[in-house]
């Protein structure tokens, strides 16, 4: 036997509930560093309009 097959796969349903929180995580850090960004270039005077 290998590895592989010794090695007993997660449901289905659980392999896509972390796909959805990585996603997730992703989507929250994106948002928090394009936040800072932006309040960074407001402190120094830039307007985006």
């Amino acid at each position: 036997m290998t590895e592989t097959e010794q090695t007993p796969k997660s449901p289905v349903w659980k392999r896509i509930l972390w796909m959805v929180v990585i996603y997730a995580g992703s989507i929250l850090a994106l948002t928090v560093v394009a936040t800072l960004f932006r309040m960074m270039m407001t402190a120094a005077g830039m307007k985006s309009h």
